[in-house]
């Protein structure tokens, strides 16, 4: 009898799962066959194994790395105690030490959690947070947002309205999610010994347009929201902490709440704990997610100040009007607390600011490709900008072939290396990223 052949992991993926962004038959996944470190080993579709260093930390959650001998412990002895509780009308340990965490490592003036499960989620519970709180100070018509051009906030449908409506992924929902405004995209800001600036006169100007857009419409706007000082899969625009530092005043002004999401910045990844500190501001609400778990378990938080909460409590509905199945998932906030504690003993500022040095360095080269319009590094971010749409599948298998992990999209060859990343890896990062571009691009 003849052997049947066993279909691979790959060929068994296609035309049953949808990946992120992809369609069903689309370019063949890399199978992971296992991971450690800074390293993923892959197998191609035609069955090539590859070991590469990742130059996406899980898109920006696996700081740790993979198979972190604390963040494994801290998951196991947990899973020995219990895995999953109900939050409502219950609590556990792991919850409270991780918001007791959280508010002691946020902007002073956060003071109060709610445990998501995704990024997405936080967003999501900020946007009706803000509007609750507009309808308990008396304010009902409160209700749209202002938001930024190439913003992005998330793929559920209140956080998708306050995307960017035009040139984002999720224009195809016109008449689906709620119509928001949107200020012009910031003034790009390059970082220069330590400091982020940006041409005065262009920064005055947006400010302007700030100003003019909140005073016409203070009667409908409940919040303010942007992703501080570096807007992520809008563009990886680094832009001016100034138009941070505006956004706070005039939010104040007319008593509309300053929104942040640090989801993709929080906990070191520009260099500062969380971006909100190149401006020196503290929002009314700030969420975060991604790196909190090092890339462990979905998990996410949004933080308020006291005077927000208090306003929600004081009026009759008295609560938050959000509730997830899972939320406060004892597994995932025992692994935050373990993840955030590493943070802090393992110095992630010397391992960010080596790794933005490493960057610097690293992708250099690429400024001299024809098909390339800028590079520009902040922290543990690397961006090559390309002058036309990057070919992802060839890109990725040039770069894989290099010994590196990267996922590109739009015109943006990026990386966001774990914090344990090693100079070698680093060095390998930028070699392989540049070689990917020259090869496919020129």
């Amino acid at each position: 009898m003849p052997k049947v052949r066993t279909p691979s992991l790959v060929e068994r993926d296609r035309g049953l799962l949808w990946h992120p962004y992809a369609p069903l038959d689309g370019p063949a996944p890399y199978a992971v066959t296992s991971a450690s470190g800074t390293r993923l080993h892959l197998q191609a579709a035609d069955g090539t194994n590859f070991e590469v260093v990742d130059a996406m930390s899980s898109w920006w959650s696996a700081v740790h790395g993979y198979r972190h001998p604390e963040l494994d412990a801290a998951l196991s002895r947990q899973a020995g105690q219990f895995s999953h509780v109900m939050f409502g009308g219950l609590t556990h340990q792991p919850a409270v030490e991780l918001a007791e965490r959280l508010v002691d490592l946020a902007p002073d003036g956060l003071a109060h959690v709610f445990l998501a499960d995704s990024g997405s989620v936080s967003v999501e519970v900020a946007l009706k947070l803000a509007v609750q709180y507009q309808r308990a100070t008396g304010l009902p018509r409160r209700t749209r947002f202002l938001a930024l051009r190439g913003s992005y906030h998330g793929d559920t449908f209140a956080a998708m309205s306050v995307c960017d409506p035009v040139d984002g992924m999720h224009a195809e929902f016109p008449r689906m999610v709620a119509e928001q405004l949107f200020l012009p995209r910031p003034p790009q800001a390059r970082l220069v010994n330590g400091e982020l600036l940006s041409d005065p006169h262009e920064v005055h100007a947006w400010i302007a347009v700030l100003e003019d857009t909140v005073h016409r419409h203070r009667e409908e706007l409940a919040a303010i929201i942007v992703e501080a000082v570096l807007q992520g899969a809008g563009g990886m625009h680094i832009y001016a902490p100034e138009c941070v530092r505006a956004a706070r005043r005039v939010a104040s002004e007319h008593g509309l709440l300053l929104i942040l999401d640090e989801i993709a910045t929080g906990f070191g990844r520009t260099g500062k704990l969380f971006a909100a500190e190149w401006a020196a501001v503290t929002p009314d609400i700030m969420c975060v997610g991604k790196a909190l778990t090092g890339g462990y378990l979905t998990l996410a938080a949004m933080l308020c100040t006291r005077a927000v909460a208090l306003a929600v409590t004081d009026s009759p509905l008295r609560a938050l009007l959000h509730g997830p199945t899972f939320m406060g998932n004892p597994l995932a906030c025992a692994v935050a607390v373990a993840s955030l504690q590493l943070l802090e003993s393992s110095g992630w500022q010397q391992q960010v600011a080596a790794l933005e040095s490493g960057l610097h360095a690293a992708l250099a080269p690429a400024a001299g490709l024809s098909s390339v319009a800028h590079v520009r590094v902040l922290g543990g971010v690397g961006v090559i900008q390309l002058n036309v749409p990057v070919d992802v599948a060839a890109v990725t298998r040039a770069a894989v072939e290099h010994g590196v992990w990267v996922r590109p999209f739009r015109d943006l060859v990026y990386t966001m290396p774990p914090y344990v990343s090693s100079a070698g890896d680093v060095a390998a990062i930028g070699a392989g990223l540049c070689t990917a571009v020259a090869r496919v691009h020129g």
